[in-house]
């Protein structure tokens, strides 16, 4: 799913720090140093999870501008709670700038004059959006909170600027489990595709919807089906029979409830976007609740093959439907994602792992540059292949 509406973030589960200094006189005889006055917003706390072989931690930070000038957001550091250690991730320049969006407006937003408008860049009364991906040293244990140091750049009138420091945004890191999930499939070559990493289309889709924003798709994936001529198609691409995914029997990944179903929904032919719409952009679908709060949302599944029901209880391989090309879909997939409440856009996406698969190597090696790795309590990055075991009888 590709609909990007970035906003602000609002929800229930946020750290919050408002520096709104009207003075820098704190008291009579006391002063200090006068910081940006910004409000920063942690819209969903990281939770370790492993990606391939690194434990990373994964999360936003939205920073507003309350001040009546441009500020830039100049050097970014996070530290972990055992002080004294070196920084987690410094950002700073183009690295920064990548890890940044401006909220409404596009991935690169131009100027008047057509030139690109550095993402740094927080106009007065604005919002900009930073992307974390942390992967913590192996021999130092996960912090269990996260500390912030921004430095932000105000401009002047005259041309000039002026630096001025947040110091000690906390971020706590939670202590949540892991789903570790089966399969969706028996067995066969995968693509992992806009899999986890930090500049994926699923990663920096943001959705507004009734007053709030979410990032349900942090940690989804698309899975697109290899064939044994290592493409995803064979023969005429714009028919669905002829993607090798078509049709395969896509599988309950844990045990649960199912607690949405939606069918009816006409199959697209491949490479031809229907209009989308909040309502039909995941196609045929259902949601598997595993877990008080963790559902898994399987999308875009072949209409008229849904085989179960809602509040039906299944087991792990069970078979749920077909993969299929309906809603906001140009090909055969079935796009899988972990989140915190039974709705497809309304929830916050969570990291979820698969307890084994085989790491075939990069999307854009394969198959000439193939290897093998077995991997365990991993999920795959973005647009890498894998193979999964066939179900045992």
């Amino acid at each position: 799913m590709s609909i990007v509406i970035k906003a602000s973030f609002t929800t229930a589960i946020r750290v919050c720090c408002v520096s709104l200094i009207a003075s820098s006189l704190l008291g009579v005889g006391f002063a200090r140093e006068r910081e940006p006055r910004v409000e920063v917003t942690c819209p969903s706390l990281p939770i370790p999870v492993t990606v391939e072989k690194r434990k990373v931690l994964v999360y936003e930070l939205d920073i507003t501008n309350f001040d009546v000038v441009p500020l830039t957001l100049k050097r970014f550091e996070v530290f972990g709670n055992d002080e004294g250690t070196a920084a987690l991730i410094t950002l700073e320049d183009d690295k920064l700038s990548a890890a940044m969006i401006r909220v409404g407006a596009a991935m690169m937003p131009t100027s008047s004059a057509g030139e690109a408008k550095d993402t740094r860049v927080i106009e007065p009364g604005a919002r900009n959006v930073v992307f974390v991906w942390i992967e913590p040293p192996s021999n130092r244990p996960t912090p269990a909170s996260l500390n912030h140091q921004m430095v932000f750049s105000a401009a002047a009138a005259d041309g000039s600027s002026t630096d001025a420091t947040l110091q000690n945004f906390q971020v706590p890191v939670s202590q949540d489990l892991v789903p570790s999930l089966s399969p969706p499939f028996n067995g066969s070559i995968w693509l992992a595709g806009n899999g986890p990493v930090n500049d994926s289309d699923h990663r920096r889709t943001i959705m507004a919807i009734d007053g709030q924003t979410y990032s349900p798709e942090r940690f989804a994936i698309d899975w697109v089906k290899i064939g044994p001529n290592g493409d995803t198609h064979h023969d005429e691409i714009k028919k669905n029979e002829n993607w090798w995914g078509w049709g395969e029997p896509v599988l309950a990944v844990a045990d649960g409830e199912i607690t949405e179903v939606v069918d009816g929904i006409a199959d697209n032919t491949p490479r031809v976007l229907p209009p989308v719409t909040l309502d039909n952009i995941a196609g045929n679908h259902i949601i598997l609740r595993i877990a008080a709060n963790r559902f898994v949302t399987f999308a875009h599944l072949q209409n008229g093959s849904i085989k179960v029901r809602l509040h039906d209880h299944v087991h792990r391989g069970d078979a749920l439907a077909l993969l299929g090309n309906s809603g906001n879909a140009t090909g055969a997939h079935l796009h899988l994602q972990v989140t915190d409440r039974n709705s497809v856009l309304q929830s916050q996406g969570v990291p979820y792992v698969f307890s084994s698969f085989t790491y075939l190597g990069p999307g854009s090696d394969y198959p000439e540059k193939q290897v093998s790795v077995q991997w365990v309590n991993s999920i795959p990055s973005g647009n890498t292949v894998v193979e999964f075991n066939p179900l045992k009888d």
